[in-house]
């Protein structure tokens, strides 16, 4: 059965009508191809007024099928380089047959759906639940249909930036406004007729407006001086940006600024060449593997416990009206939840609802649905409205007495079988379990903060959680649209484990003399979103000094060692100071009243630098150190998966997007080629770089 059917109607109009077989939407994939190309030598024999392209299923096109593209990857260059010319040519051959062409999108148009789409003359979309665009960039790869070289030729160089290097997706009204999409329908049955009253009211032949005669880019000439600037300072911004870390980006703006210069069908054999250059690099193999594979097994929940009904959330409690509190709410809410934002004081939780109203100020989205979500959220400071609710998310200060007294004032009026959830980003989730009655039905949910922005969610079970009170975690995280991992209870979880681990191999770098701008320019070099010095003053050297403490009375409880770590001696000399971090408007940085930061002039005095120092040597051990701390934790069972540990890694902490994450940083390295790194480090620097065992077998 083909994926293509075609149909031609009484005026005259062929119809191809995308139809997957067995699928719920239409991906390119190999079957795909060989139907297309099919179909159009059909139509090369046939008699026709025009086509349309439209699709059977409720969207027009997803994009490319990602694990067809991983099998394309290993196959021969020669045997991709031929595919791709091949289905190149025929939607080449459609937009030149002079026949006009249209484009019905009723859904979503992505990826090589939307370069299907750039392939026609005229693109008409309903006017909702349209998305649109090239999101290839963030999955380590490039548009390979003609998408990065006809959006360059119909908008210019500067105007489509972040269309194809963010991989920006846009609505129906802003194709419109940009001049991709040509008209918008209320209906299927609207867009059909705009369709055939567009057909037959052109004069043939009918060309796409790059391949007229002395066409020129929106923006101007590549020869226009204003072009010249941006085509020459466009590499040198775009490095900056990625540190020369990805080839994707890389690439798409050489095929951006080379087919300028070029006739559009060699511009797009040099795309074609790009793009197989692009898809064969181990990054494209990382990103893939984690944000395509990896993640959809999350989103369809391959971590979650399979026998527990699945649990739909309408109302929740949240304790503490914080930050972190205001965050969750406006998390809540924002996803059609009713929330008690309950704190002991009332002013202070009214306040709180005020953060989402700021929030909410800077949204898309009408008076109405504004007024909606924040009147879900309810202000109190009395327990009993809590009465109720399905959940109880306890966010208090980070201390463990206060923890329990608020678990145990709040179970005491709602009730033990509610589920109770403490957002830690530290504590053992099994000790605050120990102040219910019930501690089957106690989880941590470690939220990231700012919550509205940071998409990661860390369930923690405790020793007792029940599988049930597991599953509907993972449930609530899904229904508020963030991204669940799962991590067994231990001391720091996965993610806080793994933070501490940068930020004190940031501190024993310093203490070594490595200059402080080095450490911090290695880290963004490296693809990392900020510093490890930044970092600790982001979050406070206090915060730091109590997490370690902490640390070092549970590891004497345990009956465990704790090695000398130089960063104790680094953070205790800034402490000393009274250097807190960037609250306190002091801490490795300076900070100006503007909101500028400059590294403190002082630490030179308190750490004199030296020269011994190798730039690749310092990325290594910012990520090494994290990675050898996320193998421990799997060899342990504290993360039980490589995809939680990579996306938890990415999303939570930063870990550079490049590398796949944590644990797919070893497979880009090669498990023995790591192996010998860690050792050199170990050698070099100490046993925070020690190989851990299951590399032997990874």
């Amino acid at each position: 059965m083909s994926s293509i059917c075609l149909e031609q109607d009484d005026a005259g109009i062929v119809h191809l009508i995308f139809d997957k077989p067995n699928s719920k939407v239409n991906l390119l994939d190999r079957v795909f191809i060989d139907d297309y190309i099919v179909t159009i030598n059909k139509l090369k024999d046939m008699q026709f007024a025009g086509v349309i392209l439209r699709s059977a299923k409720l969207s027009f096109f997803a994009g490319a099928d990602i694990t067809a593209l991983s099998a394309c990857a290993e196959q021969s260059v020669e045997d991709t380089y031929l595919l791709l010319s091949s289905l190149k040519a025929a939607m080449r051959w459609l937009e030149t047959c002079g026949k006009p062409v249209v484009a019905c999108i009723n859904g979503a148009a992505l990826g090589s759906g939307w370069e299907l789409a750039l392939g026609c003359h005229h693109r008409i979309a309903l006017s909702k639940k349209v998305v649109l665009g090239l999101p290839e960039v963030t999955l380590g790869l490039m548009p390979g249909v003609g998408g990065v070289v006809k959006m360059t030729l119909l908008m210019g160089v500067e105007a489509v930036v972040p269309y194809l290097l963010k991989g920006k997706l846009f609505d129906c009204q802003e194709g419109l406004a940009l001049g991709l999409i040509d008209q918008i329908a209320a209906s299927n049955v609207q867009m059909m007729a705009q369709a055939t009253n567009w057909i037959l009211s052109q004069s043939l032949p009918v060309r796409q407006c790059f391949d007229n005669k002395g066409y020129q880019l929106p923006d101007g000439d590549v020869s226009d001086p204003h072009m010249v600037v941006v085509i020459a300072t466009a590499p040198a911004i775009l490095k900056k940006k990625t540190q020369g870390n990805q080839p994707a980006p890389e690439a798409i703006l050489s095929v951006m600024i080379e087919s300028t210069d070029v006739d559009i069908d060699t511009a797009l054999r040099i795309e074609t060449r790009y793009f197989i250059h692009v898809i064969r690099s181990q990054v494209a193999k990382n990103m893939m593997n984690t944000f395509w594979h990896q993640h959809n097994e999350i989103k369809a929940g391959a971590s979650r416990p399979k026998e527990p009904a699945l649990t739909t959330f309408s109302k929740i409690g949240v304790l503490g009206a914080g930050m972190m509190g205001a965050g969750i709410a406006y998390a809540l809410a924002s996803h059609g939840i009713t929330v008690i934002l309950k704190d002991i004081s009332l002013e202070k939780a009214v306040f709180a609802k005020s953060y989402t109203a700021s929030i909410l100020a800077n949204c898309k989205l009408t008076n109405d649905e504004k007024g909606a979500i924040l009147n879900r959220i309810i202000p109190s400071k009395d327990p009993i409205d809590l009465i109720g609710c399905e959940m109880v998310i306890e966010a208090v200060f980070e201390d463990r007495k206060i923890k329990s007294q608020a678990t145990i004032e709040i179970l005491q009026v709602v009730g033990d079988d509610i589920i109770m959830a403490s957002n830690t980003s530290t504590l053992p989730i099994t000790s605050l379990a120990s102040s219910s009655t019930k501690p089957e039905n106690f989880i941590g949910l470690h939220f990231f903060s700012p919550v509205d922005k940071m998409p990661l969610v860390e369930i923690i079970k405790g020793d007792k959680t029940s599988s049930a009170t597991l599953a509907a975690a993972y449930d609530l995280v899904l229904q508020i649209g963030k991204v669940p991992i799962i991590v067994n209870d231990s001391r720091g979880f996965f993610t806080s484990r793994v933070f501490f681990t940068y930020v004190s191999e940031g501190m024993r770098m310093l203490s070594e003399g490595i200059p402080g701008e080095v450490i911090e320019n290695a880290a963004i070099q490296a693809g990392l979103p900020v510093g490890p010095l930044a970092i600790i003053d982001e979050v406070s050297l206090s915060l730091i000094d109590n997490v370690r403490n902490q640390a070092r009375i549970d590891l004497k409880a345990e009956g465990k060692t704790q090695f000398d770590n130089p960063a104790d001696g680094v953070l205790d000399q800034l402490l000393a100071l009274k250097r807190l971090g960037k609250s306190a408007g002091a801490g490795f940085y300076d900070y100006s009243g503007r909101g500028q930061k400059r590294l403190w002039s002082g630490l030179v005095n308190l750490f004199p630098t030296t020269d011994d120092w190798d730039i690749n040597t310092v990325k290594d051990r910012l990520l090494f150190v994290q990675s050898l701390e996320a193998l421990r934790a799997y060899e342990e069972g504290v993360v039980t998966s490589s995809r939680d540990a990579n996306i938890g890694s990415i999303m939570g902490l930063g870990f550079p997007a490049w590398t796949g994450g944590v644990l797919q940083f070893v497979d880009h390295y090669g498990a023995d080629n790591f192996k010998q790194r860690a050792e050199q480090l170990c050698e070099q620097f100490g046993p925070q770089f020690t190989p851990v065992a299951i590399l032997s077998a990874w």
